[in-house]
């Protein structure tokens, strides 16, 4: 299908460049181009894309600022961040986006992105149902962290452990590890305590990756991991432990 896309940067050779890949994608149909967050509220309202590709670093109001508007007005069209900085993907996907591209934006990862935005488009709502009576998901069931060039997407259910270092969060999966610039205390929140314990001040761990307790007879324990690691368990954080065994 093709998709009625806008693109809103407030660098007119950012928007010549995102135009010239936007060429080379047949899939999208591009019917207009903004240079600030208010221009793009109004053209959103009177062109109705299926897709906004919007920059986050603008004056006045800012890519995250149009994204929030856009859902206050009851619009849905799909919104793909295009930006130099990484710091935002937390608030960004919190506003449902579908992708998030650091540029400069290379052609391969626009089409990955296209691909993401036809499966959204394809199983989004239609115009006339409620959205207030979809309940969005109570625990975060992704998170997206930047790799390289571009950031990607990992399922909460497939993190081992979580790691603090400073003020990023190491993301343990399998063999690989990511880091995600947020709290500790924040992403507990965000995560399911029936999936998920937090066992240290720097550490939570997915239940089921947790072999067993042991104690080394001074009143410490550790929590032996399915991967053949170990965790000390804090004392503030022995009650969870506790709860989980059922004592």
């Amino acid at each position: 299908m093709s998709i009625r896309t806008m693109i809103v940067d407030d660098e007119p050779l950012a928007i010549e460049r995102l135009q010239m890949l936007c060429a080379r994608e047949p899939r999208i149909a591009l019917v207009g181009t903004a240079s600030d967050g208010e221009a793009a509220l109004r053209l959103i309202e009177g062109l109705k894309p299926d897709l906004v590709m919007l920059d986050i670093a603008m004056p006045l109001l800012d890519g995250i600022g149009v994204a929030r508007a856009v859902g206050r007005l009851g619009m849905r069209p799909a919104v793909i961040f295009v930006t130099a900085f990484e710091g935002f993907a937390v608030e960004a996907f919190d506003l449902a986006a579908v992708d998030y591209m650091l540029k400069p934006v290379a052609h391969d990862r626009l089409a990955r992105a296209i691909d993401r935005v036809e499966a959204a488009l394809r199983n989004r709502l239609p115009d006339n149902a409620a959205t207030s009576e979809t309940p969005s998901p109570e625990w975060a069931e992704e998170f997206w962290v930047p790799h390289r060039s571009e950031l990607i997407r990992i399922a909460a259910d497939q993190i081992d452990r979580i790691e603090a270092e400073r003020d990023y969060m190491r993301l343990h999966v399998g063999q690989h590890s990511y880091l995600l610039h947020q709290t500790i205390s924040s992403l507990e929140e965000r995560l399911d305590p029936q999936q998920f314990v937090r066992l240290h001040r720097s550490h939570i761990v997915r239940r089921d990756h947790i072999a067993r307790l042991r104690h080394d007879g001074s009143g410490v324990w550790f929590a032996a991991l399915g991967d053949g690691g170990e965790i000390r368990i804090g004392r503030t954080f022995l009650a969870n432990a506790r709860a989980m065994t059922g004592r």
